[in-house]
C-alpha cells in the first residue's frame, strides 16, 4: 500500500529545500522500497537544485542513499527485505552501453537520472494535494524517509559496518575512486595529480595510493584539505594562491605528470590539468558544470605531446563489484574515507549544502533515525 514519507523538496531554482509530507507509492515489479538511514550530500545536488542542469521541478533530490530494504517488487531477486544497501546511479540494462558492461555510459543516462522519473515517464510520489511531485533522481530521490529504487541501483553491503558510513560510496567516493582505478587505470610507479580535494579529489588520491603510484599531488586552495591530503596519501601539495601549478607539478614530476583528475567543475582548472600532463599524459574529467561550459587549450600543446583527455561518469564503476571492493580496502585501513565525512540531521539539509559548497565540510551525511 502507498505510505506517507518526509522528503526534502525543490520547488524553485536555487531556493531552499523544505521538508514536505509526500505519498510513496507501491514498487512496480523490478523496484525496491528502501527505508532510508543515511544519505551523503553531493555537489551534484546542488547542480540540480540551481537548474544548472535541465531538470524538473519540484523534485526530491538525493543520490547517495544507504537504508534498510522494506519491501520489493515482484521480480526483485538480488535484495529481499531486511537487507542493507547502498544506493547509486540508474542504468537500463539494455542499451549498447550497458550490456557491454558500461553502464556509467547508459545510452538513457540523462532521463534515467535527471528526468525525475521512471523510465516510463511515470513518478513514484506525490503531495498532500495530490499532485506529482518529481523524484527518481539517480533512480531514489533519497532526500527523503524511504525511496523507491532499483533492483539496478541497489548493493547489498554487510551489516557490520554503519550505513551513515557506507552512504557516500554511492557517487562521489565511487567517482573519485573508479576515476583512479577503471578509467585512468592508474600504474604502480606512475604520477597523479587531483585538482581540487573534496570528497571526489580525496577519493582520487586514496585511490592513487592504492594503486601504487608513487608521486601524488593535491592542488587546491583550502590550506586544512591539503593537510589532510597529505594524511590520506598525497606526496606534495600545491596551493594555487602560492604557486603556480602547472610549473610545480612539472617540477615535483621531472616534467609532467603522467595522469591527472580535474575535480572543480572549473575550465580555466582544467586547462591547468592538461597542461600539467607529460607526454603520453592522460587528464580525466569529473567536474560538473553549466551546459554549454566550454574551455580553451593550446591544440599542439594537446597534438604533439600525445596527450589526453577523458570524460569520465561515476568512475566506470561497475557499482556491484566496485563499492564491495571499496569496503574490503576500507576495512584493511588502505581507504579510510571515514575521514572525509560529517554528520547532519535531516532537518539540516540546507546547512549540509551549505557547508559543503563554503568548504567546511568535505562530505556531508544526512541521518534520519528519529525523523
Amino acid at each position: 500500500m502507498p505510505q506517507q514519507i518526509t522528503a526534502a523538496i525543490v520547488r524553485t531554482a536555487g531556493g531552499a529545500l523544505t521538508l514536505e509530507q509526500l505519498t510513496l507509492g507501491d514498487p512496480q515489479p523490478h523496484e525496491v522500497v528502501v527505508k532510508i538511514v543515511a544519505t551523503g550530500v553531493c555537489h551534484t545536488d546542488m547542480v540540480i537544485r540551481d537548474q544548472l542542469f535541465t531538470t524538473p521541478l519540484p523534485l526530491v533530490l538525493g543520490h547517495e542513499g544507504a537504508g534498510i530494504v522494506e519491501a520489493v517488487g515482484s521480480e526483485v531477486t538480488r535484495v529481499v527485505p531486511g537487507d542493507h544497501v547502498v544506493m547509486t546511479y540508474m542504468s537500463c540494462g539494455h542499451c549498447d552501453t550497458c550490456v557491454s558492461g558500461h553502464p556509467a555510459y547508459c545510452e538513457n543516462m540523462a532521463p534515467l537520472n535527471f528526468g525525475g522519473a521512471r523510465e516510463d515517464g511515470t513518478s513514484g510520489l506525490c503531495d498532500c494535494a495530490g499532485h506529482s511531485v518529481h523524484g527518481h533522481f539517480f533512480g531514489q530521490s533519497s532526500f527523503s524517509t524511504y525511496a523507491l529504487a532499483s533492483d539496478r541501483n541497489v548493493i547489498k553491503v554487510p551489516k557490520d559496518i554503519p550505513l551513515e558510513l557506507l552512504a557516500p560510496l554511492g557517487c562521489g567516493i565511487q567517482t573519485g575512486a573508479g576515476a583512479v582505478l577503471n578509467s585512468l587505470k592508474v600504474s604502480a610507479g606512475s604520477s597523479f595529480a587531483a585538482f581540487g580535494t573534496g570528497a571526489v579529489g580525496l577519493a582520487a588520491i586514496m585511490a592513487a595510493r592504492v594503486a601504487g603510484a608513487t608521486t601524488i599531488i593535491a592542488v587546491d586552495i583550502v590550506p586544512n584539505r591539503l593537510e589532510l591530503a597529505l594524511q590520506l596519501g598525497a606526496t606534495h601539495t600545491v596551493n594555487p594562491k602560492l604557486a603556480n601549478p602547472v610549473e610545480a607539478i612539472r617540477e615535483f614530476t621531472g616534467g609532467g605528470a603522467n595522469f591527472t583528475l580535474e575535480c572543480s567543475g572549473r575550465p580555466e582548472v582544467l586547462r591547468q590539468a592538461v597542461d600539467s600532463l607529460s607526454i603520453f599524459g592522460t587528464c580525466g574529467i569529473v567536474g560538473a558544470t553549466k551546459i554549454g561550459t566550454e574551455v580553451s587549450l593550446n591544440i599542439n600543446d594537446v597534438m604533439i605531446p600525445s596527450r589526453r583527455i577523458m570524460g569520465i561518469v561515476q568512475g566506470d564503476a561497475l557499482s556491484h563489484r566496485f563499492i564491495p571492493t571499496l569496503i574490503e580496502l576500507y576495512r584493511q585501513g588502505r581507504f579510510p574515507f571515514d575521514r572525509l565525512i560529517k554528520q547532519y540531521r535531516f532537518d539540516q539539509v540546507n546547512e549540509a549544502m551549505k557547508d559543503s559548497e563554503s568548504g567546511a565540510t568535505i562530505k556531508p551525511v544526512l541521518m534520519f533515525e528519529g525523523q
